[in-house]
């Protein structure tokens, strides 16, 4: 609704130095031409929205001006409490901190709402840990994280994935987790790069401060360089037919395979099936794993690797 349109304008200014048109746009979903209609209204409701030009311009509202609507729907309360990942809230260091706050809000609800509030806690539960956990050195997140909060660099030795090792003084801007899996973002060299906290091998907080960047983001900065990894990912497809006795396990591909689409069974029950892998090493071991229940259409090459891999299988045992 637009009324609740224009109380989300108003909040989101009084809670943010200066939005631009573009931004605002953005974190509510409608077009640029509707926020200046919306800045018209409250401007014409008496709010003072003001407007500034330039590289740097954005709407702001009048100095030490606040507003009073601040009351909280159900459906809004709901989201505050709902449980939080206990894992990551773990990893910070925030568990009992954050218990500490869920019965101070609590206790500040009128009666009527602490019901519905309490009652969230029992009906949903996140969990971010994997089935079979898997131990993370994250002892370097206590340090990182007293960084981003002052802005001060940090000394590091951190391993690549090939095991090599290298210091560097980076900025860090910020903290994500992916999953379970935490990821330092921070300036290296003039660029904006991800670092996987548990390859952090060392981290020392030196006493040379940095300014963040201005118009940085971390949430939109983290789902561009997810989406553009992604996008950079190998691909290796692969058309097979398939016994219908292994379709279902075939529904619950792993980690390293993805089906990508389904054809009409043939006259023998075997089903067309599109698989895509990152490699053709693991095309070759998830193909050989399921024996004589898939057959390879193409790529033609594929079939005498298969042959290749079943042959040393064969003469290991032998």
């Amino acid at each position: 609704m637009r009324a609740d349109r224009l109380i989300s304008i108003l909040l989101l200014l009084q809670n943010h130095e200066k939005m631009t048109t573009k931004v605002l746009a953005k974190e509510l979903e409608v077009t640029e031409r509707t926020i200046h209609r919306d800045m018209e209204s409250l401007s014409a409701a008496g709010i003072p929205v003001l407007a500034e030009r330039g590289k740097h311009g954005g709407w702001r509202l009048v100095d030490q001006y606040r507003t009073r609507l601040t009351g909280l729907k159900e459906s809004e309360l709901k989201t505050l409490f709902l449980s939080p990942s206990f894992q990551l809230l773990s990893d910070l260091g925030f568990t009992k901190d954050w218990k500490e706050a869920r019965q101070k809000l609590l206790a500040s609800l009128p009666n009527a709402l602490q019901t519905h509030a309490d009652d969230m806690w029992n009906r949903v539960h996140i969990d971010t840990d994997t089935w079979r956990q898997s131990s993370q050195e994250l002892s370097a997140l206590s340090i990182l994280q007293q960084a981003i909060w002052e802005e001060r660099k940090i000394k590091m030795k951190y391993e690549k994935a090939n095991k090599e090792t290298s210091k560097r003084i980076v900025e860090p801007l910020g903290l994500v987790a992916k999953g379970r899996t935490w990821y330092l973002i921070a300036i290296s060299s003039g660029d904006i790069r991800n670092f996987r906290v548990s390859r952090i091998k060392s981290a020392e907080l030196t006493s040379d401060s940095f300014s963040r960047p201005a118009e940085f983001q971390l949430a939109e900065y983290w789902n561009q360089s997810k989406q553009t990894f992604v996008e950079n990912l190998p691909v290796f497809e692969v058309d097979v037919e398939v016994s219908p006795s292994i379709m279902q396990r075939l529904t619950f591909t792993g980690r390293f395979v993805q089906l990508l689409n389904t054809g009409t069974p043939k006259e023998n029950g075997w089903i067309p099936v599109k698989l895509s892998f990152d490699t053709e090493q693991e095309a070759k071991a998830y193909i050989l794993g399921f024996g004589d229940q898939i057959r390879i259409l193409k790529p033609i090459s594929l079939i005498d690797s298969v042959k290749q891999m079943a042959d040393s299988v064969l003469s290991l045992y032998e």
